[in-house]
């Protein structure tokens, strides 16, 4: 692959894929009993919100997240704070595997469940956003982050 397929994969195609499957898996949680992590999702935040925020509520909250992050890829505007909230959201979906390990994994510690494995792909995802940080910098004189991509 050429350099400069290489900055336009790095420039469009990626983030588009991420913002496809933020997008489709965000959609999905607004429709009852169509996403395969529902029951995970509204375990995990009635345990980490100790019950103050009910279940639906926080599944519709995350849904509207997760499509705006997907939106945000899509039409390509990524910001740091848009990166850095989505590096918050995909380090959130690990918690699971520290306060509901009884979901994830079988009879033994060995043994993986489909819903460890949709948590566990999100280790790409994380790859990515930290690819895409680098893409920004300070300019100390105007004293904001640009991006540094260059489209030779």
């Amino acid at each position: 692959m050429t350099y400069k397929l290489n900055v336009q994969f790095n420039n469009r195609i990626l983030p588009s894929t991420i913002g496809l499957v933020y997008l489709f898996f965000g959609l999905l949680k607004f429709f009852p009993n169509t996403s395969p992590a529902e029951d995970l999702v509204e375990e995990t935040i009635t345990n980490l919100t100790y019950n103050l925020v009910p279940d639906q509520m926080g599944l519709l909250l995350l849904a509207s997240f997760e499509t705006f992050i997907g939106i945000a890829f899509l039409a390509n505007l990524r910001n740091k704070y848009i990166i850095y909230s989505a590096i918050a959201h995909i380090v959130m979906t690990f918690t699971p595997v520290f306060i509901l390990p009884e979901l994830l994994f079988g009879k033994n510690e060995f043994t993986i469940t489909l819903l460890s494995q949709y948590i566990f792909k999100n280790i790409i995802i994380l790859g990515a956003f930290l690819f895409f940080i680098k893409e920004f910098k300070v300019d100390k004189k105007k004293g904001y982050n640009r991006p540094i991509i260059k489209t030779y």
